[in-house]
């Protein structure tokens, strides 16, 4: 994808047409899924089942494979980092989305992620820098803005 096409769908994500909202949405979450080809998608969908049938540790390990061979996979950390989460190692979790926006700034659901993370760290105030920052990629993500709020009342 050319940086031109990448810019239009960052673009699309601020429309008032909701319909437009979506669409780029979900061709953002495609190209970072399919990022390593076929076979990486197979990889992330394969740990998804795991994760899915309770074999944690078999995603996990799948999840440590592909990104010790592909580190630059973006979607693979961001994988991981959901899996710590569910895991409640909210530590490990926020690592790897650090690592997943590291690698792709606007990487709008590892920077929900990280403020997740800090929300059940309790780092409030660190939570909605992270929540801010996706809505200044996804400015109507209303999850993020009631996320903001909740943060903002914790800290009164």
């Amino acid at each position: 994808m050319n940086e031109f096409s990448l810019n239009s769908l960052l673009e699309d994500l601020k429309n008032p047409d909701e319909k437009v909202r979506y669409e780029a949405t979900a061709e953002l979450w495609r190209i970072w899924f399919y990022q390593k080809g076929v076979a990486g998608f197979e990889i992330l969908q394969r740990s998804q089942a795991l994760l899915e049938a309770g074999e944690i540790a078999k995603a996990e390990e799948l999840l440590r494979e592909i990104i010790a061979a592909q580190p630059d996979f973006a979607e693979a950390w961001n994988r991981r980092a959901v899996l710590y989460y569910i895991l409640r190692d909210y530590k490990k979790a926020l690592n790897d989305c650090q690592m997943a926006v590291e690698l792709i700034p606007f990487h709008f659901g590892a920077l929900h992620g990280m403020g997740l993370c800090y929300l059940a760290l309790e780092e409030y105030t660190a939570a909605i820098v992270a929540f801010r920052k996706a809505l200044e990629i996804q400015p109507y993500a209303l999850e993020n803005q009631r996320l903001i709020l909740e943060c903002t009342a914790k800290l009164s």
